[in-house]
């Protein structure tokens, strides 16, 4: 190991091993990520990870199983009575972690929040749902029309205290823009399983067992200590040498080292997140480009030729060592049965510089990229690599390439602050529904949380009321032609430049076991570890 990355390492397990609360613990689960814990407010960011670790310590009304089916949580149960109206049992007997009962008061605060401004999270209620509270352990969701996907992303909203938010003036949902924290940005008051005892954003958050818990939990863990390791070598070598148990990702040239270990191995599996590119679709003129007075990517041809000169083939077999799926569609194939039909155009650089000729920019033209550095395998390379092969036909890129933290805050509402971008998705929903609604809507009314993570604001009528049909459509034939005609407009208006499904790796200690599931959500109530 170089003696640089045996320092950092050598710190790392100074930072891991100090503390009494760990002195203390039975049986302590220590893990990495590359990015960190922004915030503790549930409704601030709609990333796995995050979503991942709220889950520790909040629960929802009906959460996904490891087979990802539905089952109850803080509803016991629930029916539809008719079919635009959804009855909720709760679950009594539940404490909030500062000892408050759970009740509808709490369910309805929380639909109220879920939907206010700063919220990432408005889609997964309905928008036309009305809650309505039938008595302290009953609510009623009633619709304006039938919606067989209505409860298809409750798994990821998480109830909270409406007296605890209000004490501590966490009325608002704290917005992944925001400067300065609130206090449920820095502090948690969930159901869920584990408290959180520290919280350094960044650095370090200690996870610990709530012995109030309603339920009972597979987890045998007393304690989990997580810590921001945004160096890939450093990642590695703490695994290898046992100070963490689990980290993400397993770099592809790393995995077979892990496998060699001895003490580690490296769990792999398709996931359903795919990885695309946009573009800034709506200002007038592009921010930070040579062409001024106009924005090139209003141009059809021009969305089409970058389409064109990437080369995906070459992205998944170079850049992804074999460890992605080529794409097509801005969902994995495995949530759409008819996404086989539609089919990648292929690498074309020619017919590319010919279009922008075509267009008006013969020597192309320059702009900026913007780019995660720790939130997907190998986020920074698949960018540095577009760059590579849109210099090919003339346009020259300028990577600006930085921690999720700061890419998001960029990225996001309100300023949606880009020309050109990498993201990667996998919706909540696991339906194409999402897709067509928060990736692909038009931005024409942030309240409905319509077109929310469609950063370039690409616009067309046709796939709003393509979405709004598909949301009410119950008959699966109909539905799937309506979602396929959805996709296909996308892929006409070269609206976006989906790239690929990528593949899951952690890194996982020998004395761990736990779930994956193809979401990459880690859900700390499934992981045990032998003392």
């Amino acid at each position: 190991m170089p003696m640089k990355n045996a320092l950092l390492a050598a710190g790392l397990a100074l930072g891991l091993l100090g503390g009494s609360s760990l002195a203390q613990a039975q049986n302590v689960f220590r893990f990495a990520f590359q990015g960190d814990i922004k915030s503790l407010d549930p409704y601030s960011l709609k990333e796995s990870f995050t979503i991942g670790m709220h889950g520790a310590v909040y629960e929802a009304l009906i959460m996904r199983d490891k087979d990802m089916k539905f089952v109850p949580a803080l509803a016991e149960s629930w029916e539809t009575p008719e079919p635009t109206r959804w009855r909720f049992h709760l679950r009594k007997g539940v404490k909030f972690h500062d000892g408050s009962p759970f009740t509808a008061d709490d369910v309805l605060f929380s639909v109220q929040r879920v939907r206010a401004p700063g919220s990432n999270f408005q889609t997964n209620v309905p928008a036309d749902a009305e809650f309505v509270k039938v008595d302290d352990y009953t609510v009623d969701m009633k619709l304006k029309t039938p919606n067989p996907i209505a409860i298809a992303q409750f798994p990821t909203w998480y109830i909270m205290s409406k007296t605890w938010a209000e004490k501590n003036n966490a009325v608002q949902p704290s917005a992944p823009t925001a400067t300065s924290p609130s206090y449920a940005t820095l502090n948690e008051n969930g159901t869920g399983p584990f408290i959180i005892t520290e919280h350094q954003p960044g650095v370090r958050t200690v996870f610990k067992k709530f012995p109030g818990y309603w339920g009972k939990v597979e987890s045998n863990l007393d304690e989990a200590v997580f810590t921001t390791i945004g160096n890939s070598a450093t990642r590695v070598a703490a695994l290898l040498s046992g100070e963490v148990d689990w980290i993400d990702p397993v770099p592809l040239q790393d995995q077979p080292r892990v496998e060699a270990s001895g003490n580690a191995v490296v769990m792999a599996g398709p996931e359903l997140r795919t990885i695309f590119l946009g573009m800034d679709q709506t200002r007038d003129e592009l921010k930070d480009s040579s062409v001024k007075g106009k924005n090139p990517f209003k141009d059809k041809r021009v969305r089409e030729a970058f389409y064109l000169a990437i080369d995906e083939d070459t992205i998944a077999k170079r850049v992804m060592r074999g460890q992605a799926t080529p794409s097509a569609i801005l969902i994995a194939p495995s949530l759409f049965d008819r996404s086989g039909e539609i089919k990648r155009p292929g690498y074309d650089p020619k017919k590319a510089k010919a279009l922008l000729t075509e267009a008006g920019y013969p020597d192309g033209f320059t702009l900026t990229m913007d780019c995660p550095n720790d939130r997907y395998v190998n986020d920074e390379a698949i960018c540095q690599a577009v760059v590579s092969m849109l210099a090919r036909v003339g346009v020259k890129v300028n990577l600006n390439a930085q921690p999720k933290a700061k890419y998001f805050a960029k990225v996001l509402a309100p300023a949606y602050d880009t020309s050109f971008y990498l993201v990667g998705w996998t919706p909540s929903s696991q339906d194409s529904h999402n897709i067509l609604y928060e990736i692909a809507g038009c931005r024409n009314d942030p309240k409905s949380g319509r077109g929310g993570w469609n950063l370039g604001n690409y616009c067309n009528s046709k796939i709003d009321e393509i979405a709004d049909k598909v949301e009410q459509e119950t008959d699966k034939t109909k539905r799937d032609a309506l979602i396929k005609e959805g996709f296909d407009t996308i892929q006409t208006d070269w609206g976006y430049i989906p790239l690929h499904q990528q593949a899951l790796a952690w890194g996982v200690s020998k004395k761990v076991t736990l779930t994956q599931r193809p979401d990459n959500y880690l859900y700390l109530y499934w992981v045990s570890k032998k003392p």
